[in-house]
């Protein structure tokens, strides 16, 4: 937990009578209550933050939530939402403080329509991520949202932190891919949005309430997604490149040199893949080059490769061919296979894994505009190294939307309790910077426990306010996820 008091969050417990009561809605299977049994759902992701719960409650339908959501709204009982619990900001695990119940949409997770025709898919909530990108895929369609943890990630936790991915470039955030949402509102009652319609101007756009909102304004129980046809010509380069300046040059030229089909551009440094190649098994280096930085280049088509004109692959070798004649790119390599593409990616979503498996460190989720990339770079590695000598930075991310995943490592040899004496200080440099670049010091992470207090400290009052009013106008009673995201 980060080192600040703790919200002021309901209190009222779980009575034998509610205990009986929950089990009349979802039955013995929709109940778990032994310590043992609780304990994934209560352990963020990372392992560093530990809650509590009364109950963990997994409901089997909208109905059965809304009963649920209904019992705990009339009685006082906080609710903490939760999807595959994959979150990176503890929004999704309750509070050591948390008496209340973890409400997992785990069991709901059937896939309702898919509308190949109109590009459309209804899912329930608890659907895992990969597997609604399997589900499209067999229909010929594409499902854009791409993550590290899409093996296990949850569709409705995906939507209620507005995940970003390796997409975001070319297709947007996860509000982008929705149509319509289903949600149950604090107070039990149901808001059927559930609309596949691109075009309805009929007042305000209640659906973009919940995406972003981590659980604090309802619970998303089915949404229906937009899909995109299936990439049949993909092109995956790794190069190494001359610093994050050529980075974002060759991003700008990629545009027009792909005829505008860059789906991915992810900045990795030397560091963050040596220490992804050391810890995450199956890694190969696709390059051997000793250069500092690196992009992982994509270009995908639509259209099916044929034997006549030129494919992905052979558009990217002339582009890179010339951007070697730039200086820009010192080295490169095309992917020759699925298998070699898949390499280049395992080593970019190990980023997090690799990061836990190292020891102690600090990690900040941040945008800037492209251009101001390799200026926030440099300056922030400079305040911390400033800050802490010995410091290890680790900078890579996804900088064809600005998002950089500011991340470091302790020095050799600091334990976690020594590092997080430098944290405060370290966090407040990283974040000024970013404050005067006009960035975000939250580009897709959320705020969820561990940057409640920063959120606080960088949103101007009105804007604190306004969301405060939402919540209480939703929430009064302030049992859904309370102590995330917002200090009443």
């Amino acid at each position: 937990m980060p080192d600040t008091a703790l919200p002021t969050i309901p209190t009222v417990p779980v009575t034998p009578a509610v205990q009986s009561h929950l089990r009349g809605i979802v039955g013995d299977k929709g109940l778990i209550l032994d310590e043992q049994g609780k304990q994934p759902f209560v352990t963020d992701w990372r392992g560093t933050v530990v809650g509590t719960a009364a109950v963990v409650v997994r409901p089997a339908s909208t109905e059965e939530v809304a009963k649920v959501v209904k019992l705990c709204f009339d009685e006082g009982i906080a609710i903490v939402p939760q999807g595959g619990n994959t979150g990176l900001t503890g929004g999704a695990t309750p509070y050591p403080t948390h008496n209340g119940i973890v409400l997992s949409l785990g069991r709901m997770n059937h896939v309702l329509e898919v509308d190949p025709v109109g590009y459309t898919m209804t899912v329930e909530a608890g659907c895992v991520l990969q597997t609604l990108q399997e589900t499209a895929a067999s229909h010929d369609r594409f499902f854009p949202l791409s993550l590290g943890a899409q093996g296990s990630c949850m569709i409705g936790g995906n939507l209620s932190t507005n995940a970003g991915g390796v997409q975001v470039l070319r297709y947007g955030n996860a509000r982008n891919l929705v149509l319509g949402l289903e949600v149950v509102l604090p107070n039990g009652d149901v808001w059927n949005g559930l609309r596949s319609l691109k075009k309805d101007n009929t007042g305000y756009d209640l659906k973009h309430l919940f995406m972003g909102a981590e659980g604090t304004l309802g619970v998303i129980t089915k949404a229906v997604l937009k899909l995109w046809p299936a990439p049949k010509d993909v092109a995956t380069a790794w190069l190494a490149v001359r610093d994050p300046q050529a980075a974002i040059e060759i991003l700008s030229e990629a545009h027009a040199a792909s005829e505008d089909n860059v789906s991915s551009c992810e900045l990795m440094s030397r560091a963050a893949t040596e220490m992804i190649l050391r810890h995450v098994p199956g890694t190969q280096d696709p390059l051997k080059a000793e250069t500092p930085w690196y992009l992982l280049l994509e270009w995908s088509s639509s259209r099916p490769k044929t034997d006549v004109g030129e494919g992905m692959a052979e558009k990217m070798e002339q582009f890179l061919a010339d951007q070697m004649e730039a200086a820009r790119v010192l080295d490169a390599v095309i992917g020759q296979s699925e298998a070699q593409a898949r390499n280049m990616w395992k080593i970019r979503e190990g980023a997090a894994e690799a990061s836990r498996a190292e020891g102690p460190g600090l990690s900040y989720d941040v945008s800037v505009g492209i251009s101001k990339i390799p200026s926030f770079i440099e300056q922030g590695v400079k305040a911390a190294l400033d800050i802490l000598p010995g410091i290890r930075p680790y900078p890579l991310g996804h900088i064809g939307d600005g998002n950089i995943h500011f991340s470091f490592m302790g020095p050799q040899g600091m334990d976690r309790e020594t590092l997080g004496q430098y944290a405060p200080a370290i966090t407040r440099a990283v974040n000024d910077l970013v404050r005067d670049m006009a960035g975000s010091i939250s580009a897709e992470h959320g705020i969820g426990i561990d940057k409640i207090d920063e959120l606080a400290h960088y949103r101007s009052k009105v804007e604190l306010d306004t969301m405060r009013a939402i919540k209480r106008a939703l929430d009064p009673k302030n049992i859904m996820n309370p102590g995330k995201v917002l200090r009443l």
